[in-house]
């Protein structure tokens, strides 16, 4: 394995840890984006390039786009967070 290899999954452990620590959900979403970005560069390191580009494409693009659309739907992004309409 190289090193950039190692690295990435270091990272893939960081994100993914951080998606279920934070209590803001925009950031767990954010971080969710992230984890599947850096799941489509490690399959494109394992030299799979038609699943890298389907888990870009869909996990990092469509389905952070889909949770911020659901966040904003309930109600839980507001400008003003304290509860307040």
């Amino acid at each position: 394995m190289t090193s950039f290899h190692v690295f990435n999954l270091i990272l893939l452990l960081v994100t993914g840890f951080y998606a279920v620590w934070f209590r803001d959900l925009l950031y767990s979403v954010v971080s969710l984006g992230a984890f599947s970005l850096l799941m489509a560069l490690e399959f494109y390191i394992l030299q799979a390039p038609d699943v890298a580009i389907a888990e870009a494409s869909i996990g990092a693009a469509l389905d952070t786009a889909i949770f911020v659309i659901a966040l904003f739907g309930v109600g839980r992004l507001r400008k003003d967070r304290r509860g307040r309409r």
